[in-house]
């Protein structure tokens, strides 16, 4: 899946992850999907071990 997902360092704090709740702060490893939602890339590597989709965009 890592043609799906841009991988990125966080410039700027970006408010929290939705897949685990806590924040995304400057500095994180972050990966990035086409709909532009960002979590932190262990986060996102976990969920589309099991569901293939954006957490916040299920029907992209």
């Amino acid at each position: 899946h890592d043609e799906y997902i841009i991988k990125d360092v966080l410039a700027k704090d970006a408010g929290e992850c939705a897949i685990c709740l806590e924040e995304l702060v400057q500095g994180d490893t972050i990966a990035r999907l086409p709909c532009l939602c960002i979590y932190h890339k262990g986060c996102i590597d976990e969920w589309f071990e099991v569901n293939r989709s954006c957490p916040e965009h299920p029907s992209d």
